[in-house]
């Protein structure tokens, strides 16, 4: 009797282990799973992002351009140039060209891969994000506001925070542009708020049209945007959630969606 139990209690322990093993491997799986639809969110973002970025360097490389036009003329005309001119058309080359390379940056730092967490402020995040988006915004007339009640700092991983903002706001950016809104605008909001940091995007695009409206969260879901991946939304819950420890969600107001994401202050 007693041989029996022991030996049932061995079995047990056994399968316990087994249990137990095939639990880490699972979860190690989820994590690789999690990992691959990141990089895949990421690359989804490579070719929008590439076209943001001809879109802001389209308006420098015309000033570019004009700087040189009137130089060209004087010399073809044989017109002395003053070397006061030159210093001035010097000067102002440098801060486009300067321009130029801040956004290479931004678009470099956006596909790094984080590899700890630091602590940064949001705003310098933010603008460095909205750096990379907003000739696409500007092509399509989208006014984006921002407004800052408090530059809260956040221990985080800084691209996670960034890809979330640039999901949202692409999404509503093209829900704006589908439905031929007026005047269109985004407007991304920070403030704290008992010991959490919020942060939310709003539009004037008519809200979300989708029944239960958390449905856009679901992997794979794709809303009004062709050729859409449908992993956006559902990276941007994931990153907040499980990598910040936050939460990430959305209504509609009266003008269109409102996405809130809160995040605790470390």
């Amino acid at each position: 009797m007693r041989q029996t139990r022991i030996d049932e209690f061995l079995e047990l322990e056994y399968h316990n282990k087994e249990l137990e093993k095939r639990i880490k491997e699972e979860v190690a799986k989820n994590r690789e799973k999690d990992k691959l639809m990141f990089q895949q969110s990421k690359l989804a973002s490579l070719g929008e992002m590439l076209g943001n970025i001809s879109h802001q360097w389209r308006q420098p490389l015309m000033e570019i351009n004009s700087l040189f036009l009137p130089i060209e003329a004087k010399i073809t005309l044989g017109v002395p140039l003053e070397d006061n001119e030159i210093l001035q058309t010097i000067d102002k080359l440098n801060h486009i060209t300067k321009y130029m390379s801040n956004t290479i940056d931004d678009f470099k730092n956006f596909f790094a891969t984080d590899k700890e967490k630091i602590k940064f402020k949001l705003l310098e995040q933010i603008n460095s994000t909205v750096n990379i988006i907003s000739g696409g915004l500007k092509t399509h007339n989208v006014k984006l506001d921002i407004i800052i009640k408090k530059n809260p700092e956040i221990i985080a991983y800084k691209n996670d925070y960034s890809q979330v903002l640039i999901n949202i706001i692409n999404n509503a950016k093209d829900v704006l542009v589908q439905r031929k809104i007026g005047n269109p605008y985004i407007k991304i909001s920070i403030y704290e708020e008992n010991k959490n940091i919020i942060t939310t995007v709003e539009d004037n695009a008519g809200g979300v049209k989708v029944n239960p409206i958390e449905k856009i969260f679901d992997p794979f879901f794709t809303y009004e945007k062709m050729g859409g991946s449908g992993i956006g939304l559902f990276m941007s819950k994931l990153i907040i959630e499980k990598n910040m420890n936050g939460k990430l969600s959305v209504e509609n107001t009266s003008n269109g969606a409102f996405f809130k994401i809160i995040i605790p202050k470390i």
